[in-house]
């Protein structure tokens, strides 16, 4: 029986799945494969799910600090070094999963971080992750190459 809510759907638990291996790597700096075995034991994830676990993980460990240079260049009135580091987990890793595995719509990804902000984090967290991850979804836009219509 899982501990989540049945309704619950299982990218989501996956996605809180990664943002536990995080908060691990964050406070215990273990190694990767060993985080990943212990979230792995906590709950039983699809092996396509696995896989989306252990590659949003790696992923966002890899782009730390091109998400952290993001979320700072967004920040308004506020100093990077203040973010509560579960709202800096959740930003990290819904900008890898938008900007680096791109199997789901950037919008979904931000509502997701949204929702799990407001389950893991402060009253002020999802307002907050929603304007940096809407703004980061922004530039994201005016930067990507517009591709040639089809005559």
């Amino acid at each position: 029986m899982s501990k989540w809510d049945n309704k619950m759907h299982p990218r989501r638990i996956a996605r809180i799945g990664v943002l536990g291996a995080l908060y691990a790597k964050a406070q215990i700096n273990e190694e990767p494969k060993k985080i990943l075995k212990d979230v792995y034991k906590r709950e039983k994830y699809s092996n396509g799910n696995k896989d989306f676990i252990r590659s949003l993980f790696m992923e966002t460990i890899s782009q730390v600090d091109g998400c952290d240079k993001l979320i700072d260049e967004h920040l308004k009135n506020w100093e990077f070094s203040r973010i509560a580091l579960l709202d800096k987990l959740i930003m990290r890793m819904a900008i890898t999963e938008m900007l680096f595995i791109n199997d789901v719509p950037p919008k979904v990804v931000i509502s997701e971080a949204i929702e799990i902000a407001k389950e893991y984090s402060t009253a002020e967290s999802s307002s907050f992750v929603n304007g940096i991850l809407d703004a980061v979804y922004k530039q994201s836009i005016l930067y990507k190459p517009k591709q040639a219509k089809a005559s």
